[in-house]
């Protein structure tokens, strides 16, 4: 299990933070997610949603409390040495270089790859569906599909923890369910810890079996998804849904 205890940040008055859309206030934490699990995370814009992803990736540091992996504290690691893993709405991916050399930046950013590594991103490329078009380069590439090198990428680093941040902001509601299905089986069959950032409350209805709510720097609410949207009786909730 992922958890995150009690875990805090202080906004410096400066404002100069890793994500500026962020409110300047503090926050505090707590956060379970179960291997095999997509905890999708929604509320306000500026409420601290990517602030979180940033503590457990690393980004910034916490001020207090714990980001457990199996009881294991990572809070004080490295960037490089914790077992975390992002895709974000912008696949990232360098358009100079074809979708294998993209994704075996993953496994070795020296591309001196042995047999094991190459079969390893041919194994990603037929999870994420990709198969045969390891030589096109992103442009050639739907949005849909250079998102699947962005999570094809992160499936050979072998991590346990997948940071999602709205990385289906871009994509039209077809291609939006299409990676969602797919996030759903890569997330279960590797048995990773996921966290999905969406503005869009239907993604998390699609994606998750549970949702957190994130407001003003504090989870409000972990609640199964379907009955945090359509019951919910925190007002932050229904305002943030235009039912208030």
């Amino acid at each position: 299990m992922l958890s995150i205890k009690q875990l805090e940040f202080s906004f410096p008055k400066s404002k100069s933070v890793a994500n500026k859309n962020d409110a300047n206030f503090n926050t505090l934490f707590n956060v379970d997610v179960n291997a095999g699990e997509i905890l999708s995370v929604i509320g306000p814009s500026g409420s601290g949603k990517t602030t979180l992803l940033n503590l457990i990736a690393g980004f910034i540091q916490p001020s207090a409390g714990q980001i457990l992996i199996d009881n294991n504290d990572i809070s004080g690691l490295a960037i490089a040495k914790r077992p975390v893993t992002s895709v974000f709405q912008e696949n990232n991916l360098f358009p100079h270089l074809d979708v294998f050399t993209n994704i075996a930046i993953g496994i070795e950013p020296s591309l001196k790859l042995n047999e094991s590594q190459k079969q390893q991103i041919f194994a990603a490329l037929e999870n994420v569906e990709l198969t045969n078009l390891e030589k096109r380069l992103p442009k050639a590439l739907s949005g849909g599909q250079r998102q699947r090198v962005a999570l094809a990428r992160a499936l050979v680093r072998k991590h346990s923890v997948l940071l999602l941040d709205e990385p289906l902001a871009a994509l039209g509601p077809a291609m939006r369910e299409e990676i969602i299905d797919l996030l759903k089986q890569l997330v279960e069959a590797e048995k990773m810890h996921a966290l999905l950032i969406s503005h869009q409350p239907e993604d998390a209805l699609k994606a998750s079996t549970r949702t957190a709510f994130i407001n003003q720097g504090k989870v409000l609410k972990i609640d199964n998804t379907k009955r945090l949207l359509k019951h919910s009786d925190l007002t932050e909730i229904k305002n943030y849904l235009g039912e208030a």
